[in-house]
């Protein structure tokens, strides 16, 4: 069998898995945050936190609750590892810089896990475990609450009510992430990967020198930081490393784990709305998105394109030989498009077409499938200003689902759809402007490619690197700190103005002039606006970058 050909089995058997939960996993997480009843323990949380469980919220409550317990995770976060010489299972380790604290600090906490250092000579286990882990939980069950807010927006009419931020975290975080993780560790572990404390303080010498620190509690977060898209992890290469994704089918099982809370979603805002089709439709774009991104990642890196990987055959540079080419580069589109950060492969090395699709899939806005609740609320946006679109170009009023998009809604969209691309290319500019560049291992346009994909992928929430670049300086890490941190807010709070706009409108319905937004020509606009706009957005960077080293 070729590559190619085990290649194109990987990718069929993966949408294969996806296709066949889609539906029961999409009608479980509906379940969970529609239920009316709640289990004992959330009972007690409640309690604990001084939370009435039937008092829902406003949107503006519900965004100071999330800013709020954001606010709270990133200043514990921050003194955890700062305090960290003095916790227990330390290892040993000095405390993380203050500029360094503060990066990986609102990295987890908004979902980014940009990683500036190397795990497993950083961070002691406690900060890993009670630190890092705990927000792989919480800042996914973030994405998802928001994504079921604005659903809800979508849903209701006549209310100024959007559910209860902690009721949504709580459930989503004891329901869904927890129960799933501990089963894929399991997983894992049968599949090799380490799970436990005693290897932590094993150091071993390697050749020319270098120390390696063997063993610690991999596989529960090698889990997690899969299911919650996060990336990061005990070991600085990632899922490259045989500690956290020792085989071919782990490698197929973190994919896999990667996309299915992204592409149940759909399924969630089709049942809440109570038009099933509109959530295929949804799911519809996602799956075309993707496959394309997939498709052409895997074509660039198989075919070599220059001089060095045509002479050999193949762009094996950076690739995992465990994992070959086309299963790497399967794992590199995968994982920037959704906000994972999470590698099996060099980026850096990938040729220059290869390199400059997983630019282009985090372009799209982390939207195909995007991060788990990310993905769903930025295309749901997408979709709106599709419908915009539509409604200019045959003058009628613009509705989705039964909602009018007037002037505000438009607003609110366009803005959400503008700050993501202004802090790329306004921190790539203010790089090069300071000569912060400089800290590139290249020149060019390779250079440029470098320090757009660190601003990308911090400003999206992304988390991967395209490596290369130094970024352990005390500018770069304020620098990304302060992308990660607007560019997960900003657009949640223009998300949650926007579902509290909807929820307040009385349901328009249906008419002869109405567009349907369930069927394949909608499917196609989404795909085309979603394109256009981010070649309009972004086309002048990527052909300085990428796109000029490929020529």
């Amino acid at each position: 069998m070729t590559v190619t050909t085990a290649g194109v089995l990987f990718i069929l058997s993966l949408v294969v898995a996806l296709v066949a939960v889609h539906k029961p996993f999409g009608d479980y997480l509906y379940r969970v945050v529609s239920g009316p009843r709640h289990a004992r323990i959330e009972r007690g949380i409640y309690r604990l936190v001084g939370v009435n469980p039937a008092a829902e919220q406003s949107w503006g409550v519900y965004a100071r609750s999330l800013l709020a317990f954001s606010a709270v995770s990133i200043l514990f976060l921050y003194g955890f590892m700062r305090l960290q010489n003095h916790l227990w299972l330390s290892l040993g380790f000095d405390p993380v810089v203050p500029h360094g604290a503060w990066n990986t600090a609102v990295s987890f906490v908004t979902n980014t896990n940009w990683q500036w250092y190397s795990g497993e000579s950083t961070m002691g286990h406690l900060v890993q475990m009670a630190g890092l882990a705990v927000q792989n939980f919480l800042s996914a069950a973030v994405g998802i609450a928001v994504a079921v807010a604005l659903v809800r927006g979508f849903a209701r009419s006549r209310t100024g009510e959007l559910g209860n931020f902690w009721v949504d975290l709580t459930r989503i975080t004891l329901r869904v992430l927890l129960p799933i993780s501990v089963l894929a560790a399991l997983v894992l572990m049968i599949g090799g990967a380490v799970q436990n404390l005693s290897g932590g303080t094993e150091i071993t010498t390697l050749t020319g020198g270098s120390q390696v620190i063997t063993g610690g509690p991999v596989a529960s977060q090698e889990a997690i930081k899969d299911l919650g898209t996060n990336g990061g992890g005990f070991y600085n290469v990632n899922s490259a490393h045989p500690f956290e994704n020792p085989t071919t089918w782990t490698n197929w099982l973190e994919i896999f784990l990667l996309l299915v809370i992204p592409f149940s979603l759909p399924r969630v805002f089709g049942r809440m709305v109570g038009q099933v089709r509109q959530g295929y439709a949804i799911a519809a774009i996602m799956a075309v998105l993707a496959l394309a991104s997939v498709a052409l990642t895997n074509v660039f890196e198989l075919i070599g394109h220059g001089t060095v990987p045509q002479a050999v055959g193949a762009a094996l540079e950076g690739k995992e030989v465990r994992f070959d080419v086309s299963n790497s580069a399967t794992f590199a589109a995968a994982t920037t498009l959704t906000s994972t950060g999470s590698v099996n492969s060099f980026h850096d090395s990938y040729t220059a077409l290869g390199g400059g699709m997983l630019l282009v899939n985090m372009m799209l806005g982390e939207v195909v499938p995007g991060g788990v609740g990310a993905g769903l609320y930025g295309l749901l946006i997408l979709a709106v200003i599709t419908v915009f679109v539509a409604g200019l170009m045959v003058g009628r009023t613009p509705e989705y689902v039964g909602k009018k998009i007037g002037p505000r809604e438009i607003k609110l969209a366009s803005l959400y759809f503008l700050v993501t691309p202004a802090l790329v290319l306004a921190g790539t500019a203010a790089a090069f402007a300071t000569g912060n560049n400089a800290t590139a291992l290249n020149v060019g346009p390779h250079g440029l490619s470098e320090v757009l994909y660190a601003f990308t992928s911090a400003s999206n929430n992304n988390g991967s690197a395209f490596a290369g670049l130094t970024v352990s300086t005390p500018w770069w890490n304020t620098a990304l700190g302060l992308c990660m941190l607007l560019g997960r807010f900003l657009p949640i709070i223009l998300v949650l103005a926007l579902a509290g706009s909807l929820a307040r409108q009385q349901p328009t319905p249906a008419s002869a002039g109405t567009l349907p937004t369930h069927r394949p020509l909608f499917v196609g606009m989404v795909v085309g606006v979603t394109v256009i706009l981010v070649a309009l957005t972004f086309l002048p960077a990527l052909a300085l970058g990428p796109l000029a080293e490929g020529l």
